[in-house]
């Protein structure tokens, strides 16, 4: 009987002995209580209780995790219902405050994190909702950041993965943005069609330039050539006039020489003279055009006696020095002039 009991009280003994020692994982620490209330934490290694007395409470990882928040419901501010689901990601800092300061520290957090979701979706609109996300983020890690540390917990990252509106509001939102597309389809073809007609009335303005342009040019050098040709006629008719000049001056002179010097040669002026006063009257009549000519028959032998009375007077009076010369082709002319005008 003695035996039985000396088994009973070895094993009892062993198996306190065997539950005082505790071994600690690395990133791992337990809180131990002394006949309820809190005495240590301990640390990861080996580790001794009083058997019977001291009793492991809690124990969690210092790691960080993760929490996958539920999708909730979200009311924007125009009134608008959306789903919003997240991921947090967190790590204890303090496992004391972990326990001892909030029941449940998991629930505790799930609901801290959709509190601050509706909350920063009700001040935000449907549009904004989905261009400031990253905003969102941001105000919700420092809001739970700050709510969470009297439980000992440091919030690192918030995410907010899905951001869905109801079915009635998807529909609106294709219909709206199948809208804008066609209006940002019609803008570009209509801006499109503008630029073309721009160009295109460039293009005819530039064309229309180019050629007032060259017709300016033309009607230049057209009226230059006129100039210039008529510089040139003007040069050429005046030429003419003095080399017809010279030669009539030339011929004169001749004919003065001969008159001057042979007194036969006042003969053949005569001769010439009435000759050509009876070509004159031919080519007048043989003339195209209408005519009305007087002509006196006996003006032409008058001038010719005219003519041969003047060469007469003229060779008697040759050797006188102090008489006055005379020009017979002057005088020709003279008498002819007075016969037509009777």
């Amino acid at each position: 009987m003695g035996q039985f009991f000396t088994f009973v009280l070895i094993a009892f003994l062993g198996s306190g002995l065997a539950g005082s020692a505790k071994i600690v994982k690395e990133k791992e620490e337990y809180l131990v209580e002394s006949l309820g209330s809190y005495k240590k934490k301990l640390e990861p290694g080996l580790n001794f209780v009083v058997p019977f007395i001291d009793k492991v409470v809690y124990r969690d990882t210092v790691r960080e995790k993760v929490l996958d928040v539920p999708a909730q419901s979200c009311i924007t501010r125009d009134n608008v219902s959306i789903t919003v689901d997240a991921v947090v990601y967190w790590r204890i800092m303090d496992m004391y405050k972990a326990f001892y300061k909030v029941e449940n520290l998991r629930d505790a957090m799930v609901n801290m994190v959709l509190t601050q979701i509706r909350s920063e979706m009700g001040k935000l609109e449907l549009d904004q909702t989905f261009t400031a996300r990253t905003e969102i983020n941001e105000i919700l890690l420092r809001e739970l950041d700050i709510a969470t540390d009297p439980w000992g917990v440091k919030v690192t990252r918030v995410e907010l993965r899905d951001i869905m509106p109801s079915k009635a509001v998807q529909d609106s939102m294709e219909l709206q943005m199948a809208a804008e597309r066609q209006k940002r389809a019609n803008i570009l073809t209509s801006e499109g069609h503008r630029d073309s007609a721009i160009n295109s009335a460039q293009g005819d303005a530039q064309a229309k330039l180019l050629q007032a342009e060259a017709a300016k040019k033309a009607a230049i050098l057209k009226a230059e050539a006129e100039q210039q040709a008529i510089i040139l006629k003007a040069q050429g008719e005046r030429q003419e006039q003095i080399l017809k000049a010279e030669a009539t001056a030339e011929a004169m002179k001749i004919v003065m020489d001969k008159l001057n010097n042979d007194p036969n040669a006042r003969e053949a002026l005569q001769f010439l003279l009435a000759q050509n006063y009876l070509e004159m009257g031919k080519e007048i009549g043989n003339s195209d055009s209408s005519k009305v000519m007087f002509m006196d028959p006996r003006s032409m032998i008058s001038t010719i006696e005219g003519v041969q009375s003047v060469i007469s007077q003229n060779v008697n009076g040759k050797d006188n020095q102090d008489r006055q010369p005379y020009n017979p082709v002057q005088l020709d002319l003279e008498r002819m002039e007075r016969d037509i005008n009777r």
